[in-house]
């Protein structure tokens, strides 16, 4: 569970980059100033020069090969200061499908510029309020002269910045049966595709799109995996996103602790330190345990994708790591929220800001429930 130095190092520079670059007042900015594209093209710029986006993918690929302990710390620290960007959808996502079935010629062609920033990609998986991997209702019909696609998909995360779509669509089979899904990437600007925007709450990108008679002439280039066994490729991938997710919610826990504790320390009542009331201890400890064990949580998830365990070990990590950090980051929220006050409800103070991110984080790619049935599932109960 201890970081190695390089580790350490890299989060150490994250650290530093995510506090004096991108601190929470440059996303309240952001927000305020209403900025359609949900992230800071220069920040993200930055981000790229420093090479994070290669940081998980070997160096024939553009990347560096540092493994996903090293894109965990960096996202981790992102958390802490709510920095907006689309990482997690082209990378943690994205990037894994690409990684995990593309072919060598779509591999060279993606991902040295997903690597290097250049490219962003987003996952249409989700058709509904709830998330269902294998939900899949959108037609990828299989003609003589490539894939039409027909449906519509919702709450895909940076779809209106993305270069590229990654559809998660279906060739045979109904929704939820987990054959039958077919995996295609296309350009967003391709004819047929409409992309509406959507208000979150957490003011991060998302939108509805829509796929009208979407026609794709090049299967070759667009196809990833097999037709039809596309699952095989995205339960994994999911399960990446999973446990990257759940890196950035530790960092929000972790900031949430952190800076209440230190209000505990300066806020007098009475002319007494707050805390010093022996309630307000006995919470502060319980938030602590349940962070650190959601940390361990965590940080195994990622030793379990470096290590290139068995895909059911990982799966039961990432089940494991989404729940306990959701149920850590829920208890830390509230309470955090509770023992500041009444200043902690105005929008003024930023504990709101991790509050909205914290909720819309705990619904992504499966909510606590979601999780906990999955993790009972997989251990055959």
């Amino acid at each position: 569970m201890i970081l190695t130095e390089e580790e350490r190092m890299l989060q150490d520079s994250a650290q530093d980059f995510c506090s004096k670059v991108s601190p929470v007042s440059a996303f309240r900015k952001l927000r305020d100033a209403g900025v359609g594209d949900g992230y800071d093209p220069a920040i993200w710029r930055q981000m790229s020069e420093l090479g994070w986006m290669g940081v998980p993918w070997d160096e024939s690929l553009g990347g560096s090969g540092f493994g996903f302990r090293g894109l965990g710390v960096i996202s981790e620290q992102a958390g802490r200061t709510l920095l907006a960007s689309p990482m997690h959808s082209s990378v943690w996502a994205c990037g894994s499908v690409i990684d995990l079935g593309a072919s060598d010629d779509l591999n060279q062609r993606i991902m040295p510029r997903l690597s290097s920033g250049q490219c962003l990609i987003a996952l249409a998986l989700e058709e509904s309020a709830h998330h269902a991997p294998y939900g899949a209702a959108l037609r990828a019909i299989d003609t003589d002269s490539g894939f039409v696609l027909r449906g519509s998909k919702r709450f895909v995360a940076d779809a209106g910045i993305a270069d590229e779509l990654l559809v998660v669509a279906r060739s045979s089979g109904e929704a939820g049966a987990r054959e039958g899904l077919t995996l295609l990437l296309l350009p967003s600007d391709t004819h047929g595709v409409t992309i509406k925007p959507l208000s979150m709450v957490d003011s991060r990108h998302m939108a509805d799109v829509n796929f009208d008679n979407v026609h794709i002439a090049d299967k070759s280039s667009a196809l990833i995996g097999a037709v039809g066994k596309g699952a095989d490729i995205l339960d994994l991938a999911i399960d990446r996103a999973r446990i990257g997710l759940s890196a950035e919610m530790l960092g929000i826990c972790q900031e949430l602790f952190d800076r209440t504790m230190n209000y505990l320390k300066e806020r007098q009542q009475f002319g007494v330190l707050i805390g010093t009331f022996q309630a307000l201890k006995h919470r502060a400890a319980e938030m602590l345990c349940e962070l650190e064990l959601a940390r361990s949580a965590v940080y195994e998830a990622l030793r379990a994708l470096d290590e290139r365990r068995q895909v059911d070990e990982v799966a039961r990590l990432a089940s494991l790591a989404k729940f306990k950090i959701g149920e850590a980051l829920k208890l830390v929220s509230r309470e955090s929220l509770q023992m500041h006050g009444g200043i902690g409800m105005t929008d003024e103070f930023d504990v709101g800001l991790f509050l909205k991110r914290a909720a819309v984080c705990e619904q992504a790619f499966g909510n606590t429930a979601f999780h906990a049935d999955r993790y009972a599932v997989l251990g055959g109960f």
